[in-house]
């Protein structure tokens, strides 16, 4: 029976299909710590011919993989350069200091996206005094950007930037997917303005568990034991691995739909006094839209939304955000922009 709750929340929240179980139950599996696991195996293949990278090394999540990744780049006492909203400076829980000895410098973007001369003049000299500037880390598509599409262009000038400046480039593309679907540019063309690049497998592609960190060989074979250190090596992972690469095999083109739905809701939010999109032209699967006062705050909202039958997810006293996956069908979409018109008609109770 299907859930009578629509769950905007995030695109984490999707459930394997029956499909995918079936794959899940009849996966062949190994010990992965001994790289003995053949549907582990064949997964990292799969996903390093996709990105064009040498080798991939499968994690249970996006933030192990992004972490693994700054441990293996650099030392304890390094500097990684980031936007100041990015997932790898926000939300996951300061792990580039706590686990690598790593600072970051932030720098402000438009909706997460950062141009090269910001960058500029950037990078610490030499100097007893100073940290070593030794990566820099992106974001695509941009989470708290309102799953903005990092323009291709601005990632090869920055990467050129950073080939002439001797530093690192690291893509957090945890949504990667879902440019990739986007703007038609292949996952490949992506991945070539970096040395490593993450992505996940547990969102819009609504598999259970998974990320894999992709880069050279010489680079994974570090991440590896990287992993191993974090507590991230798995046994016979094949069973969730099969998840993953059913979801990469079925559900990469199918993310257009989930585009398309945003984009109903999207008009509705547009289209509802008090509501305001931020940024006004969602471009993929997330928005945020901020809450005049009169209406009540964002928890008042989401508490109202969720007993009209509707779940969205609050992220700030004003600000809430609505994110379309596998599991809302276009029908549900029409649904929830319907609720979210009401918001204008029938107010707010205040809490």
């Amino acid at each position: 029976m299907s859930d009578p709750v629509i769950d905007l929340r995030s695109d984490t929240v999707t459930r394997p299909t029956a499909a995918m179980r079936a794959a899940m139950n009849h996966a062949e599996v190994g010990d992965d710590v001994f790289s003995e696991d053949p549907t582990v195996n064949r997964l990292e293949e799969r996903v390093a011919r996709l990105l064009g990278k040498e080798a991939a090394l499968f994690v249970p999540s996006g933030t192990m993989s992004n972490q693994i990744g700054i441990k293996a780049h650099t030392v304890p006492g390094d500097e990684l350069l980031c936007e100041a909203s990015c997932h790898i400076y926000l939300y996951e829980v300061g792990g580039a200091a706590v686990l690598s000895g790593v600072t970051c410098r932030t720098f402000e973007g438009q909706h997460g996206i950062l141009d090269v001369n910001q960058l500029e003049g950037c990078v610490r000299p030499v100097n007893d005094h100073l940290v070593r500037t030794r990566l820099i880390c992106l974001e695509n598509t941009h989470n708290r950007g309102g799953g903005r599409i990092y323009p291709l262009a601005k990632i090869q000038a920055i990467s050129a930037w950073a080939k002439r400046n001797n530093l690192i480039m690291h893509l957090d593309g945890a949504r990667l997917w879902n440019a990739v679907v986007a703007t038609g540019i292949p996952a490949e063309t992506w991945a070539k303005c970096f040395d490593t690049v993450s992505v996940c497998f547990s969102k819009g592609l609504g598999a259970p568990v998974g990320s894999a960190l992709c880069g050279p060989k010489e680079f994974i074979t570090r991440a590896r034991k990287v992993r191993k250190l974090f507590g991230g090596g798995m046994r016979q992972a094949g069973v969730i691995a099969a998840g993953a690469l059913f979801a990469l095999e079925n559900h990469v083109e199918r993310l257009a739909d989930d585009h398309r739905h945003l984009k109903v809701i999207a008009r509705a939010v547009a289209d509802t006094p008090g509501l305001h999109l931020d940024p006004a032209d969602p471009e993929t699967n997330i928005l945020f839209f901020h809450i005049d006062p009169e209406l009540g705050t964002a928890k008042d909202v989401a508490a109202t939304l969720k007993q009209r039958g509707v779940r969205v997810h609050p992220t700030g006293p004003q600000t809430i955000r609505i994110c379309t996956h596998l599991d809302v069908s276009a029908q549900q979409a029409e649904q929830a922009a319907e609720v979210i018109r009401t918001l204008s008609r029938q107010p707010v109770a205040a809490r």
